[in-house]
């Protein structure tokens, strides 16, 4: 007799997280012993970021459960946003019964996707576990681990942070980011496509993704100053993406204001992340203080301008520097990303690269460099 397919249900809440588990999501969905359903909440079902959650529905998954935890503000309570989730979370897991919830990262719904899996006795996976940042995001992640069953961790560093936590070998899993399978897909988009659908004009450009820093509410104005005063300086084209709607973002946007006539200035309220993806490749630079410019910018090599203390402590390489709220660090980190770029273009032996690739074994770099 055959097992009946065991549910999985994901939780998404914004379009990063959904970019990320996208991969996860359609592999389950594919398989046949296991079905494949998702909880559509948080800025998803919001218009002001694009109501995302129909980038859900675009992807071919159908059996999604649109869920509004908050309202359409351009902020939002933590706490209020924290029940409202658990709430509703809570009613649709008596009710639909799944056998594992999956969550990522460090959200408030995250968070209220784990207590919501515990206190109904509901197995709950949790996806990059064991990062560090150093704000509230990284207590949340951490509280995220506690609650979890599974583990998904991105790299062994993660899994040591885990181990230490207490957490059982038995449920640690290094399977690396799930971006990562998107970010190297050979399905993306072309960057012609991308500029089209989101109005680019720009041949070069930047990409600057600032968000709230919520334990540094009193200085979230004044730091967003520096910021567009950077901006604005610097006299390059730029593509800028709203905040989340973590509390401050509001004072953001007041600030971004001053760049909204700038003819080299495309602001864009949200993007579907394989188009984001696209972009980012191909930018001069990511400025600002995402995840997405200390995970996944280095992995295309681009420049980040990495502001202030929001991913303290995160992953770190040569083409992230790291600039305090401050105009003129900014513009020092800016001009720096834009010449290294400039100087790579201006190398002959960038142009003499074949365009008909071949894979390169790490032995054979390994020989030929030892002669």
């Amino acid at each position: 007799m055959d097992r009946p397919k065991r549910k999985i249900l994901f939780l998404t809440a914004t379009r990063a997280d959904f970019g990320k588990l996208k991969s996860l999501m359609r592999i389950v969905s594919d398989s046949d012993e296991f079905d494949c359903s998702i909880f559509a909440t948080g800025m998803h079902m919001l218009a002001r970021y694009g109501c995302t959650v129909q980038e859900i529905y675009k992807s071919g998954f159908r059996n999604v459960h649109p869920y509004i935890n908050q309202d359409g503000s351009v902020n939002s309570q933590m706490d209020l946003v924290l029940a409202n989730t658990i709430t509703g979370l809570g009613l649709h897991i008596r009710e639909a019964k799944p056998d594992l919830l999956v969550v990522h990262g460090d959200r408030v719904e995250a968070l209220a996707g784990a207590i919501a899996g515990a206190l109904n006795n509901v197995r709950v996976a949790h996806i990059e576990g064991g990062e560090v940042s150093g704000t509230v995001d990284e207590v949340l992640r951490h509280a995220v681990t506690k609650l979890s069953n599974i583990h998904f961790v991105a790299n062994e560093e993660a899994a040591v942070r885990l181990r230490q936590m207490g957490e059982s070998l038995n449920s640690i899993f290094i399977t690396g980011s799930p971006d990562t399978d998107i970010m190297f897909s050979t399905s993306l988009p072309p960057l012609s496509e991308v500029k089209r659908h989101y109005d680019i004009p720009f041949d070069q450009y930047g990409i600057v993704l600032y968000h709230p820093v919520t334990t540094e509410q009193a200085a979230i104005r004044r730091n967003a100053h520096e910021l567009v005063s950077a901006l604005i300086e610097s006299g390059l084209n730029f593509v800028v993406i709203h905040p989340n709607n973590d509390h401050g973002a509001e004072l953001i946007l007041q600030e971004m204001e001053r760049l909204r006539e700038l003819p080299r200035i495309r602001f864009i309220p949200s993007m579907r992340f394989e188009y984001f993806l696209v972009l980012m490749k191909n930018a001069v630079a990511i400025v600002g203080n995402s995840s997405a410019g200390v995970r996944e910018a280095p992995g295309y090599a681009v420049p980040t301008v990495n502001i202030g203390s929001r991913q303290h402590r995160r992953f770190s390489c040569e083409s992230i520097v790291d600039v305090p709220e401050n105009q003129e660090a900014i513009l020092r980190a800016l001009a720096s990303s834009a010449a290294a770029f400039i100087a790579v273009l201006r190398e002959q032996q960038v142009w003499t690269l074949p365009t008909q690739k071949l894979f390169h074994d790490v032995s054979d770099m390994l020989t030929a460099a030892a002669k």
